[in-house]
Formats: C-alpha cells, structure tokens, sequence
C-alpha cells in the first residue's frame, strides 16, 4: 500500500481511500465519539484514532493478523480492526503523534494532559498535568523535546530527558487561544496560529534545543479562527486552515518575507485539517461540508474529491512516503 489517505469525523466513520480514483475500499466503525485526530505510523501499520476520551490503535494490515472473515464488498470493518485502546484522558483528545521510530506516541487533550504512551506495551509513560486546555502538541524533530499550545495563548517546551517543561513563552495576545502549531523537520522554525487568524513565527537557531526560539513575525493569515496549520516535509511551506471555509498556502523559503501563494477555496464550510504529500506537491484538506480534497499546488485545482462521510469531516492522515 503505497499511499495511505484515511479520514475521519463526526459520523464515528474512518475511511480509507484510494488516492487517485476517489474510492473508498475500507471504513472502520469508531463507536466512542466523533474522531478528533488521526495519525499513521511511519511503518504504515498503525492508525491512531484520537477521539472522546480515548485513543484508539487500529490495525492497517488486517490481512496479516488472523481474524474472521469479513464483507469484503462493504468494506466494513470487524473487531480485529482494534489493536488497543489508550485510556486515560478526561475529555477531549486534542491530538496525537508518533514518535520517529514508532516507538511511542504523545497526546493532548482538553483535560490540561500531555501523555506519552508506550506502544509496545501500551500504558502512560510519562503525564504532564497542567491547568489549561491543550490543543497540540508535536515532538521536536531531535525526538527530546515536545512542544505544546494553549487556550490560554500560552506556548510551553518540554525536556523529556529531565522529564519537566523547560521554557514557557506567553504571547502579547495571551489571552487568545492558540490553537494550532506545527515545527519545521529540520528544527529550524516553530509556527503557531490563534483563534484571530494571527500567526507567530520563531526562529530555532539551535535546531537540536526548542528552548532557544527568537520571535521573528507575526502575520494575518486569516480574519478569522485558524484550525489547523502545518508546516510542509521541505519546510518551504505553510498550510493553514481556517473556520472561513479556505485552506492558505504560504511561502516560508524567506521567513523575512513569508508571501501567500494561494487560498483554496472549494470548501462550504470550516477546513478542520490538512497534510501535505511527501513532495510537498498536494495538499489534502478535511472539512465540515461533509468532503475530503486533494489539491495540486501548482495549478490551484482540486484534484479529486472524496465523498463518503455522512456528517462533517474533521481530520484527515496522508502517508505516501
């Protein structure tokens, strides 16, 4: 399975698409909740579902695992889908990451926790309990470090070799969620987004040590809540999404002079999430008109539309490494 695009929302469905004819070949029943977040592994053989309060782990190679047969012309879904369940979150869980060697994953939620969980031996490794609704967190790519955002505008680092926060930075806005953030692979710069349409730009001189961030920009992306954004794999892009209905592409290659390349505007509702391909060539956005899009950046056009979810969309996973 060379490119994996699975969505999620809430209609409690995860689907599984094929990329280029629009097909959906495989949905999994998520009964808990609506599904918040989704995340493949690097190995390509893990789904994590974040949802309300749970993780759920499901199982991407099913023919692998010995399991009773199933309709394979629905395409549904059987309980050897289900590899584990994460518990341990309150409420909401606001998102979800694999650490590089699929080794771990951390967690946010509404709850004020940010948990890293062994997968191999699923438990909570580490909690880290704070008084303020977290919505993300990212690993640092030198795998030491995790980054977070919060309600309270506030942004906080975290060593994981001393197992405490590190540094703590509050905005001049703090009293403006931060609802979104998103550090570049080579460590070399952090972008976070508000509820304003505001977004923060540091710079990472030190791309191994998160602590060290100079304040470099701050720009509009859009005049209203910022969702999602994400920094794409060559680190020359900026996606942001918004509850205005669009999905932005910026230009970071100058971060002196960050320039909009273009606004994607086919969407009729919130654009709750996005992921870049591997090439940084499309991007992938989930919305709450129901539709999953796959846009090629060089031409402003939808490339294929997915239709399949009987309520909003609102996140979407793309691996095609």
């Amino acid at each position: 399975m060379s490119v994996l695009l699975v969505s999620g929302g809430y209609d409690h469905q995860i689907c599984f698409w094929e990329a280029l004819t629009g097909v959906c070949s495989r949905t999994i029943a998520h009964p808990d909740s609506q599904i918040n977040k989704l995340r493949i592994s690097h190995s390509k053989e893990i789904l994590a579902a974040a949802g309300n309060p749970n993780i759920r782990l499901y199982n991407i190679n099913r023919g692998e695992v010995p399991q009773q047969k199933q309709n394979k012309s629905s395409g549904a879904s059987n309980t050897n889908d289900v590899l584990t369940t994460l518990e341990g979150h309150k409420s909401n869980v606001t998102s979800i990451q694999f650490q590089q060697d699929d080794k771990w994953l951390v967690s946010s939620g509404e709850d004020g926790t940010i948990k890293v969980w062994d997968i191999r031996a699923p438990n909570v490794q580490r909690n880290y309990k704070t008084n303020c609704p977290i919505n993300e967190v990212v690993i640092h790519p030198n795998q030491g470090e995790l980054i977070s955002c919060y309600a309270d505008g506030r942004i906080k680092i975290w060593d994981l070799s001393y197992n405490k926060y590190s540094a703590t930075m509050v905005l001049e806005d703090a009293d403006n969620s931060l609802q979104s953030l998103s550090v570049a692979n080579d460590g070399s710069v952090l972008i976070a987004g508000n509820k304003k349409g505001h977004c923060y730009v540091w710079d990472m001189p030190n791309h191994t040590d998160a602590t060290l961030l100079s304040p470099l920009a701050k720009f509009r992306a859009h005049t209203t809540f910022i969702t999602k954004l994400l920094i794409s794999q060559d680190s020359k892009h900026l996606a942001t999404c918004s509850a205005d209905g669009s999905a932005r592409v910026w230009d970071i290659s100058d971060l002196n002079n960050i320039i909009l390349k273009q606004t994607l505007d086919g969407h009729k509702r919130w654009v709750w999430d996005c992921s870049f391909s591997a090439d940084s060539a499309y991007l992938v956005t989930a919305s709450t008109d129901h539709f999953v899009r796959l846009w090629d950046l060089s031409s402003n056009e939808i490339v294929r539309q997915y239709s399949g979810h009987s309520k909003g969309v609102t996140c979407v996973a793309l691996n095609d490494i």
